[in-house]
């Protein structure tokens, strides 16, 4: 693997760019996270945060909404935006030559978004539509729910928003979450690709030097759903979702868990797939991951069946959560590494995957983990400290919901 040429810089104002130079592509990618995500909305808005993401793109500094558009198209960016828990994030993939101006347009969107008034109907009417949307895609609606009874408010808030705040939006509400979000201290700039790093420091200063800080907003962790629950939808279908603690990212146990998870869930050769849907038939998708918050993580497992073979699946999947007192197999752990690996060259390869993770390790982490050390941290592993990592974190506070027509036991 190629040596990372990785640097950091935190400007007066709080504003953290991460830079990582790749002479040998012909491409660059960025990723802007802003601290206006939706565990920073008040209370009874949930919404705010989309409908501000919306909104943002849709004219900034000299450019009206169609200018800023074909500016952009112009200079061949890549691009999306995404609203996240804690951010909003605006990535974008283009020619090397091209990246310094297309930062100079997205100075100006996050610090001078025109935020159009009259965009703000057609923007709500969006929103609700993609959330009437949500309750004819199971699968996600089941994932949805299944995070606010996982974490505790706010941080278990849908980002989509929800159905029930959206008449309590108003375009005064979007104005005060981007007054409280789109600030430079919290913010986060990571760059990779081709650039000379001195020039980019000195433009980067000069777009977000100037940006003035605001204070930022406490954050009162709140209740979270009940721990088992079942949410009734009319269906031949049932969506069973189940998690249970894991170590954040950045834990020293962190790899390690999330290799029992691979080794769970990870792919057609996993535990889960091989149980659950090659022996018994019982299911048509079921997987294992694992989910990571700043300061805490947990596992998810999903399977997707039918009324009359859920419980059974059910069953199954929790009786394959206690098999790791039965012990991994060597083979099951070289089969998790080499899908790790795989991700770890693409990874290399791609210029706006490192821009992400850039930025991602910097918010988690408060530092960059290079390709070398994940790869480093994968070869360490053996069945003893995976094993020992699945047993630190059994399933003992299962948090189980099911979507369908009726309940299921959970016989634990």
């Amino acid at each position: 693997m190629q040596l990372q040429s990785i640097q950091s810089f935190t400007l007066p104002n709080g504003f953290v760019a991460v830079l990582e130079e790749m002479p040998d592509v012909q491409s660059a990618a960025f990723s802007l996270l802003i601290p206006a995500g939706c565990i920073w909305e008040k209370e009874g808005v949930n919404g705010a945060a989309s409908a501000l993401g919306d909104l943002t793109t849709r004219g900034a500094g000299s450019r009206d909404n169609r200018q800023l558009s074909t500016d952009l198209d112009n200079l061949g960016v890549q691009r999306s935006e995404q609203v996240g828990w804690n951010f909003l994030s605006f990535s974008g993939a283009l020619l090397a030559e091209n990246l310094l101006p297309a930062l100079d347009i997205y100075a100006d969107i996050a610090q001078r978004p025109h935020l159009p008034e009259e965009e703000f109907e057609p923007v709500m009417a969006g929103l609700e539509q993609g959330l009437l949307a949500l309750e004819d895609e199971p699968q996600r609606k089941l994932s949805t729910e299944l995070r606010r009874r996982t974490y505790h408010s706010p941080w278990n808030r849908p980002t989509e928003g929800d159905l029930a705040d959206l008449p309590n939006i108003t375009m005064d509400v979007v104005r005060e979450h981007a007054a409280r979000g789109f600030r430079p201290n919290g913010a986060i700039l990571g760059v990779a690709g081709r650039f000379d790093a001195d020039e980019l420091k000195h433009r980067i200063t000069e777009l977000f030097g100037d940006w003035p800080s605001v204070a930022i907003p406490d954050l009162v962790p709140g209740p979270r759903g009940k721990a088992i629950d079942h949410v009734m939808h009319p269906s031949t279908q049932v969506q069973i979702g189940l998690t249970y603690p894991a170590p954040p990212y950045g834990d020293p146990d962190y790899y390690a868990a999330w290799a029992a998870a691979s080794v769970l869930g990870g792919g057609p050769s996993a535990r889960l797939f091989t149980e659950v849907r090659e022996k018994r038939g019982l299911c048509y998708s079921v997987q294992a991951s694992l989910n990571s918050l700043k300061t805490e993580g947990r596992t998810m497992v999903y399977a997707g069946t039918t009324t009359e073979r859920a419980q059974e699946t059910l069953d199954v999947i929790l009786k394959e959560l206690w098999r790791f007192n039965d012990g991994i197999g060597e083979d099951e752990l070289q089969r998790c590494l080499a899908r790790a690996k795989s991700s770890l060259i693409m990874q290399q390869e791609s210029t706006s995957a490192r821009a992400a993770s850039l930025a991602r390790d910097w918010f988690h982490l408060g530092r960059v983990t290079t390709l070398e050390e994940v790869r480093d941290e994968l070869e360490s592993l053996t069945v003893h400290r995976v094993l020992a990592a699945a047993m630190k974190y059994a399933p003992t506070d299962l948090t189980v919901l099911t979507l369908g027509p009726q309940p299921l036991e959970i016989r634990i």
